[in-house]
């Protein structure tokens, strides 16, 4: 091999096995109840099954907006939170798949791809309201459907977990 196409290795290496800083670091232990617990292929954790976010942890991470719409939803709404690759990046999470859970139990395979091909949010908030339990909350997975043709398969639907109280990564 020559020194080029050696050099050429260690610096793919090196890309492809940067992780965020803060993906290193400890994760502190949740002060107000836990939203979302993340389990399975991780490296970061905060209890013994894994990590444990509250609000303000998970809120902490970055919140970003996605303007769509839904299949169960009227017109375009806004939605606030944080996007599943930060939290999966955050963790250190390894893995083929991400299976979601609900507080009804209700778990369905997504993909990492999903994660990390697009802005797949976890939502805190839609059109500037705190989710609640009674609405599809704590936190529902959105997908911006809107921006990306290939997301309005109607296949997709089921990924669209609502009452999202956990993700198990495979």
């Amino acid at each position: 091999m020559s020194a080029l196409a050696r050099g050429a290795l260690v610096v793919s290496a090196l890309l492809f096995s940067f992780s965020p800083i803060w993906a290193q670091e400890a994760l502190p232990a949740p002060t107000g109840p836990v939203i979302l617990a993340v389990t399975g292929a991780v490296a970061v954790s905060n209890s013994d099954g894994g990590a444990a976010f509250d609000r303000e942890m998970l809120e902490g991470l970055g919140v970003v907006e996605i303007k769509t719409t839904t299949p169960w939803t009227d017109g375009v709404q806004t939605f606030e939170g944080v996007l599943g690759r930060t939290v999966l990046e955050r963790v250190g999470a390894t893995g083929e798949s991400v299976f979601a859970s609900a507080l009804n139990d209700y778990t369905v395979e997504v993909p990492m791809s999903d994660f990390q091909n697009y802005d797949v949010l976890l939502a805190t908030k839609v059109n500037g309201e705190e989710m609640q339990v009674s609405d599809k909350g704590p936190i529902w997975i959105i997908y911006p459907r809107d921006d990306e043709p290939a997301l309005q398969d109607r296949r997709l639907h089921d990924r669209w977990v609502w009452q999202l109280k956990a993700l198990d990564v495979k």
